[in-house]
């Protein structure tokens, strides 16, 4: 054991930049491994959590105000019904804040979607106007209890009695009201119902929606939202951030560990003749294979306990959502054991590929045989012949001969080095996507909802506004789709005459008569594709369209179609117009705008940002940055390893090519040739790979979140080139050091 412990200090010393590499590595890929948990249990747990804790309602159904809702507890599958409850459609503010609400007129604590106080406390008797708010809806609001709400355009107020959070679909600005539960007598001028019913079994949802449709008539209900959407609302994003950090966690893993295992390999290739003396004095092959394995699981163990106390320590601190989901995760009951799976999970998979490689170590015999110069390559073939005849120079001539002649080695240096430039390749790509999504100059910012102010009057409200490039009016209702198992969103927006500018991944925009894009999620839902015709109920009315293209919708989870706003007054001319896109002009800053849109209309027009594709993955942005630093540290260490073994290989040639005429500085060149054609092949491979495998991914990523393919971004050629460039000339100032220093070498027997 102590003979052991000295052999690994003197490696250990020897070998300094090595041991470093694969702490720091598995720290970066320990850290993003631990943040994708985090976010995965964020997304998931949470909902979860609240859904069962408040015996949540698997379908909601909007209708309308004498719609005979009493009929659904006899369904066969329903085991339970909340309300049906009436509901008043209003406009909130508070703290300067507006917010479209239901009001749900409610008296005692639900038993089924019953809300969980968070803060403040439940509704009491004799307090008319105190109301309870759904936790998303007093965010956005900045209201809690004891504050006091008001309703525009009127002398009410509400008091905020308590905070509750709720398994149903959140509160989404300019996509979805927020939910407050009120008495009845403050809910003055219902304007609809809802029923939430609890089922015997979750997935014959889409058939007990459909029974409770015909139950109730089409042109009775409004709107059916289910668990599974409020379930992907409240994951959001963040199921999408966990699962890109994986990814890259996972790939940068196994990057490490085929570097680690090539640095093995190749110091165990060049001591063979140190290892063999250590077998003659004593050592057996599994103390040999031992003191490998050892080695570096000390390292990788030193990198995950580093990283888990930085997650542990500064995870809540970082800014946005991933320190918002460390806060949340550490909550939870399995924290202790994510982070202990994910760290030693990491050391044994190193350990693992660290055993695999110096098992080779085990089987060096104690007298190595004697190596002879023809094994270290072949002669020159009849093509280098040629080119040497031709006037090319010797040192890229015999530096292609290295490389071909060894040619199992040469691959597995060209694989090790490719898979870390190739996810580097994937990381830019999806860096230049978000980039492209989040700054199209075509998309609208604004989306102006009118609270009952004329069409004229918004024009002349918007109209005044130099920052505003153009107007594109339009509405937004629910329809069924066919079945009647679901509602989707039926948009109007823009005119013959001033079309809407429609952000499209595939086909056109709609110009003629019933033409409409949908998004991604709306063709999955009615598995339909470009080109398909669709019916859907609006009320009772049915409406027929034909889709011509598929835009980029991230709302609702692209369960949308979209027409011109003349295609829906085609079947009523007096359809007014509720909803205004708006461009704006280059450098305007939207939420300025949105204030003087305010000011300008007395607060009778409700301005939202219109939803990015992009806008939940803006704190993925330094996540890339770090990744590709850690691939390129892992690149840049199997370089290292790579440069090495040419360079030992090439010692044994030194006397040689010395007789044969050649200067150190060309025997210099020969090295540096080597290993940039390793590097330029690692490159192609790179590029070739990886940017349709971006392409693949990013696609793959947004059709799961509703936002379909089409999205995928190539790096500019500038930085592309910028990249190749960097990677071989860096590889070369690299090479050329330790081989300028073996090439003035004098030995009196350079055999190895």
């Amino acid at each position: 054991m102590r003979a052991m412990t000295r052999w690994a200090r003197a490696d250990l010393r020897r070998h300094r930049g090595e041991a470093l590499f694969l702490v720091l590595a598995t720290v970066g890929i320990v850290t993003s491994l631990l943040l994708a948990t985090a976010l995965f249990a964020y997304a998931t747990n949470p909902w979860q959590r609240v859904f069962t804790r408040s015996d949540g309602a698997h379908v909601w159904l909007h209708t309308s105000a004498t719609a005979q809702t009493g009929r659904l507890a006899d369904l066969h599958g329903v085991d339970a019904v909340a309300g049906p409850y009436p509901t008043e459609s209003v406009t909130l503010t508070a703290h300067g804040t507006r917010a479209a609400a239901e009001l749900r007129a409610t008296t005692a604590l639900p038993k089924v979607g019953r809300p969980l106080i968070v803060s403040g406390r439940w509704l009491r008797a004799g307090e008319p106007d105190g109301v309870v708010l759904e936790s998303s809806l007093a965010r956005a609001l900045l209201a809690g209890p004891g504050d006091t709400v008001t309703l525009p355009g009127t002398a009410r107020t509400l008091t905020v009695l308590g905070v509750a959070d709720s398994a149903e679909p959140r509160y989404g600005r300019g996509e979805r009201p927020g939910l407050v539960w009120a008495p009845p007598a403050a809910v003055r001028a219902p304007d609809g119902q809802v029923t939430g019913l609890r089922l015997a079994d979750p997935d014959g949802t889409d058939y007990l929606v459909q029974r409770a449709v015909t139950v109730l008539g089409a042109g009775a209900v409004g709107e059916v939202s289910t668990w599974r959407q409020a379930r992907t609302q409240a994951q959001g994003d963040n199921r999408l951030l966990g699962q890109v950090l994986a990814l890259f966690g996972l790939a940068a893993l196994l990057a490490a560990c085929l570097a680690v295992h090539g640095a093995i390999a190749t110091r165990v290739r060049n001591h063979l003749r140190d290892i063999a003396v250590l077998k003659a004095i004593g050592f057996t092959p599994g103390q040999v294979v031992r003191v490998f394995v050892l080695q570096h699981l000390a390292y990788a163990l030193l990198g995950a306990v580093v990283a888990a106390s930085l997650v542990q320590g500064l995870g809540r601190r970082v800014p946005g959502r991933i320190g918002e989901a460390v806060g949340i995760w550490r909550l939870l009951p399995g924290y202790a054991t994510g982070l202990l799976a994910v760290s030693l999970g990491t050391v044994l998979f190193i350990g693992a590929t660290t055993a695999l490689a110096a098992w080779r170590a085990g089987r060096v015999p104690p007298v190595p045989a004697v190596r002879a110069a023809a094994r270290t390559g072949t002669g020159l073939s009849a093509l280098g012949l040629s080119a040497l005849g031709r006037g090319l120079p010797p040192a890229l001539v015999l530096g292609a001969h290295r490389v071909l002649s060894r040619r199992s080695r040469s691959l597995a240096t060209v694989g090790r080095l490719a898979l870390p430039l190739l996810l580097m390749v994937v990381a830019m790509s999806t860096w230049s996507t978000i980039g492209h999504v989040r700054d199209d100059p075509d998309r609208t910012a604004l989306t102006v909802h009118s609270a009952g102010l004329g069409e004229a009057a918004t024009r002349a409200v918007l109209g005044g506004d130099p920052r505003i490039a153009a107007v594109y009016p339009g509405v937004e209702v629910s329809a069924l789709v066919p079945g009647q198992t679901a509602t989707i969103a039926l948009r109007g927006v823009g005119t013959d005459q001033e079309p809407y500018p429609f952000p499209l991944a595939e086909g056109r925009a709609p110009h003629g008569l019933d033409e409409a894009v949908a998004g991604q999620g709306l063709l999955d839902l009615l598995h339909v594709r470009v080109g398909d015709w669709v019916r859907m109920t609006v009320g009772a009315d049915p409406q027929i369209l034909h889709i011509v293209g598929r835009s980029v919708e991230p709302e609702n989870a692209g369960r949308v179609i979209s027409t011109s706003l003349d295609n829906l007054r085609a079947d009523d001319p007096e359809l007014p117009a509720s909803r205004y896109e708006l461009r704006l002009t280059p450098g305007a800053d939207p939420d300025a705008v949105a204030a003087a849109v305010t000011d300008r209309s007395g607060g009778r027009l409700d301005v939202y940002a219109v939803p990015q594709p992009a806008d939940g993955l803006s704190a993925l942005r330094p996540v890339i940055a770090g990744l590709i630093a850690i691939l390129a540290f892992i690149g840049l260490v199997e370089l290292l390893t790579a440069i090495g073994s040419t360079v030992r290989d090439g010692e044994r040639e030194l006397l040689a090519l010395k007789a044969i005429g050649l200067s150190p500085r060309q025997i210099t060149a020969i090295t540096v040739a080597a290993t940039v054609g390793t590097v330029l092949a690692a490159n192609a491979v790179g590029l070739l790979a990886g940017l349709p495998l971006a392409r693949w991914l990013i696609d793959v990523q947004g059709r799961s979140t509703g936002l379909g393919t089409g999205l995928a971004q190539a790096p500019p050629a500038g930085p592309l080139a910028l990249f190749v460039l960097t990677a071989t000339a860096g590889a070369a100032v690299l090479a050329a050091l330790p081989a300028a220093r073996a090439a003035h070498r004098h030995r009196a027997d350079a055999t190895g």
